[in-house]
C-alpha cells in the first residue's frame, strides 16, 4: 500500500485506542496514541510526519474542539487530515466548520474506519508528493535561474570586453590610450544618468560608447598618423571613419550594444547646428547616444596630454566647450555636464593614463572642429 504511514489516535478511553490500533493493524501502519488534546499537540510537536489524526471530541484537559482548532491554525499541521470520532451526529456541522476533514460515528464499523482512514492517507500522500515535487521544481528553477543569470552576466561582460578591445584596436593605430576608451565608457554613462535615461539604456551606452572610433581601422596610416594639420582632401578621408564605423557595426538590430555602437560611430561628429558630418544631422535628429558621446569625447580629448599638445587646464577646457554650446553640442546636455563637472573630473582622475600607456600613444589628433 504505502510506506511509512503514521496515524495519531486521540481518545481518553484506553480501550477505544486499543480497538483502533487493532482495526488498523492490517494496514501496515504505525498508530501513535494520545489520551487527550494536550498530549496530541505534544506528539505533533515531537513527530516529524503524521498522515492522519483520529480525534475524539469529549476528553479531559483539552477536548477535541480546542485540539482541532489548534491543529488547523498551525502552518505545520493544518494540512494533516483530521477524522472526528463522535457518537453525536449533531456535532458534525460544528467540527466541519472548525476544519475537520471527515467524521466517523461511534460505534464504528471496522471496514468503514479502515476505508476512511486509508482514503485520507492516500490524499495526504499525494498532496505531500505534489508538495515535494513543487519544492524540487522550485529548487531547480532557482538553480537554473542562477545559472542563467551567471551566463547572462558573463555574456554582458564578454560583450563589454569585446567592445573595449574593438575600440582599443582602432585607438592603437591613433594617439589614444586604452584608458581613454574606459573613460569614454564611464563618462558617457554618467552623463546619460544625469539626463534621466533609464538604467538599462545607460548600461547599453556604457558598453557601446567605446566603439565610437572603430572606423579609424579603415583610415590609411599616412593620414591617421600624419603629424600636423590635415589638408582638405586628407580631412575628407579622415571624416570617413564615421561611415566606416557605422558600416562595420551595421545590420545588428538583434544586438542592442552593437546597434547602439553603429549609431554612435556614425553620428558622434554630427553637430547641433547641422554642420557636422557625415550626414549633416542637427538638433534632436542626432541620436542622444551620439550627442552624449560627443560631449564627453571632446572633454577627454581637451583634458588629455598628447605628443603634439599639452593638456588644457579645466577652466580652459570648459571655456572652449561652452563656446560650442548650441553649435557643436546639445545645449541641455552641455549644461548638465557643466553643472556636474566634479563628477566627470573624478571619473577622469580614477581612470587616468599610466606612464606606460602614455609611451604607446602615437599619431595625430582628429579634433571636433
Amino acid at each position: 500500500m504505502f510506506d511509512d504511514v503514521t496515524i495519531l489516535a486521540v481518545d481518553d478511553d484506553r480501550m477505544n485506542l486499543e480497538m483502533l490500533e487493532v482495526m488498523l493493524s492490517d494496514q501496515d501502519c504505525t498508530v501513535l496514541k494520545a489520551n487527550n488534546g494536550q498530549q496530541a499537540i505534544l506528539t505533533l510537536t515531537e513527530e516529524e510526519h503524521i498522515d492522519v489524526i483520529l480525534l475524539d471530541l469529549e476528553m479531559p484537559v483539552m477536548d477535541g474542539y480546542e485540539t482541532l482548532k489548534r491543529i488547523k491554525q498551525s502552518c505545520s499541521w493544518r494540512e494533516i487530515p483530521v477524522i472526528m470520532v463522535t457518537s453525536e451526529k449533531t456535532e458534525v456541522t460544528k467540527t466541519l466548520a472548525l476544519g475537520a476533514n471527515d467524521f466517523i460515528a461511534k460505534p464504528y464499523n471496522p471496514e468503514e474506519l479502515r476505508l476512511r482512514v486509508m482514503n485520507h492517507v492516500r490524499s495526504k500522500k499525494l498532496a505531500d508528493f505534489a508538495k515535494d515535487m513543487n519544492s524540487i521544481l522550485e529548487a531547480e528553477v532557482v538553480k537554473k535561474t542562477v545559472a542563467l543569470q551567471k551566463a547572462l552576466d558573463l555574456s554582458r561582460e564578454a560583450e563589454y570586453e569585446i567592445s573595449l578591445r574593438l575600440g582599443r584596436a582602432a585607438e592603437f593605430r591613433d594617439q589614444e590610450t586604452g584608458m581613454h576608451t574606459l573613460r569614454i565608457s564611464e563618462l558617457s554613462k554618467r552623463l546619460a544618468q544625469l539626463a534621466g535615461i533609464s538604467e538599462e539604456e545607460c548600461e547599453v551606452l556604457r558598453v557601446a560608447s567605446p566603439l565610437h572610433d572603430v572606423g579609424k581601422i579603415g583610415i590609411p596610416d599616412k593620414i591617421l598618423l600624419k603629424q600636423g594639420k590635415l589638408d582638405p582632401a586628407e580631412f575628407d578621408i579622415m571624416k570617413m571613419h564615421t561611415t566606416i564605423g557605422g558600416k562595420i557595426l551595421s545590420d545588428a538590430e538583434r544586438f542592442p550594444v552593437i546597434d547602439a555602437g553603429s549609431i554612435i560611430a556614425r553620428q558622434h561628429h554630427e553637430k547641433w547646428d547641422g554642420t557636422g558630418y557625415p550626414l549633416g544631422l542637427g538638433g534632436e535628429n542626432i541620436h542622444r547616444y551620439a550627442r552624449i558621446v560627443s560631449v564627453v569625447d571632446v572633454f577627454d580629448a581637451l583634458c588629455s596630454e598628447r605628443p603634439y599638445k599639452n593638456a588644457f587646464p579645466l577652466d580652459k577646457t570648459m571655456e572652449i566647450m561652452r563656446e560650442g554650446r548650441s553649435v557643436f553640442f546639445d545645449p541641455t546636455l552641455l549644461d548638465l555636464f557643466s553643472k556636474n563637472i566634479d563628477d566627470f573630473v573624478r571619473i577622469r582622475e580614477e581612470l587616468k593614463d599610466t606612464r606606460q600607456e602614455e609611451l604607446f600613444t602615437i599619431g595625430s589628433m582628429d579634433t571636433y572642429t
